[in-house]
C-alpha cells in the first residue's frame, strides 16, 4: 500500500504556491497509554473526488471504514506508517510522532511537491512542508490521512484486545479511561503499554513482577 473544491463548507480549495502534487499528513494515537503511534500520508486524485472527507474524530466508525476503502481505491497514492512503543519510550511521543510522519511521507509511491501536516509542528522532510492547525477539518488530503491513520490504529487496537482481552483495548483504544486505569491497577502493564507514560510507570511500580517480565501478570 503501500485544485478542486471539496464537499463540506468548512473545507477549502487547495490554492498553494507550490505547483505539483500535494500530500496531506496526519497522525493517530499520540495520547493513548499503549500501542504505536500511526501516521498516514495521502495524495488525492482531483479527477476522483471523495465525498464526506472531514476530521476523522467527528465521523462514525462505519463512515471511517467506508472512507478508508474509498481513499485507498481513489487516491493517487497513500502510505501508512508507525512508530513502535519502544520508539515512543526511547524518543518521547512527540519525536516518535514526527518519525511516523516522516516514514509515511517517504513511503509514498509519488514524490509530492509540498506536504501539508495537521497541527503546528513539522517532521524533518526532504520536500517543502507547511503545518496547518485544524488541517484535518480544512484540507481534504489531511482529512483523508487522518481517516487512514485512525482506522489503521483502531484495527491495531482490536488485535491488542485479542492478545490482551483483560485491558479492553477494543473499547478505549488505549486511552486512559476509567476502565483502562482500573485494568492497569488490577493487572499491571502489558508489553504493549508505553512505559514512559506516568500512569503506566505507576502500574509497573505497583506490579514489580510484571515490570521484570515485560508482560501483565
Amino acid at each position: 500500500m503501500r485544485s478542486r473544491r471539496c464537499s463540506g463548507a468548512e473545507q477549502m480549495t487547495l490554492g498553494w504556491d507550490a505547483p505539483g502534487l500535494i500530500a496531506g499528513v496526519d497522525e493517530a494515537g499520540r495520547g493513548p497509554l499503549a500501542g504505536p503511534v500511526v501516521a498516514a500520508a495521502v495524495i488525492l486524485d482531483e479527477l476522483q473526488p471523495i465525498e464526506g472527507l472531514g476530521d476523522s474524530k467527528k465521523l462514525t466508525a462505519r463512515t471511517r471504514e467506508r472512507l478508508f476503502d474509498e481513499i485507498r481505491a481513489k487516491a493517487l497514492c497513500c502510505s501508512i506508517a508507525e512508530a513502535s512503543v519502544e520508539e515512543i519510550d526511547r524518543l518521547n511521543i512527540l519525536q516518535a510522532t514526527m518519525l511516523a510522519m516522516r516514514r509515511a511521507v517517504e513511503g509514498l509511491r509519488l514524490m509530492p511537491a509540498k506536504v501539508l501536516v495537521d497541527g503546528n509542528r513539522l517532521p524533518v522532510l526532504r520536500v517543502s512542508a507547511e503545518a496547518i492547525v485544524k488541517g484535518d477539518a480544512l484540507v481534504p488530503a489531511i482529512s483523508a490521512a487522518s481517516i487512514l491513520a485512525k482506522v489503521h490504529r483502531d484495527r491495531l487496537c482490536a488485535e491488542l484486545h485479542a492478545q490482551y482481552p483483560q485491558y479492553g483495548f477494543d473499547g478505549h483504544k488505549g486511552y486512559g479511561t476509567a476502565t483502562h486505569m482500573a485494568a492497569l491497577k488490577a493487572h499491571g502493564a502489558c508489553a504493549a503499554h508505553r512505559r514512559s507514560f506516568s500512569p503506566v510507570q505507576q502500574a509497573l511500580h505497583a506490579f514489580p513482577a510484571a515490570r521484570a517480565a515485560g508482560v501483565s501478570r
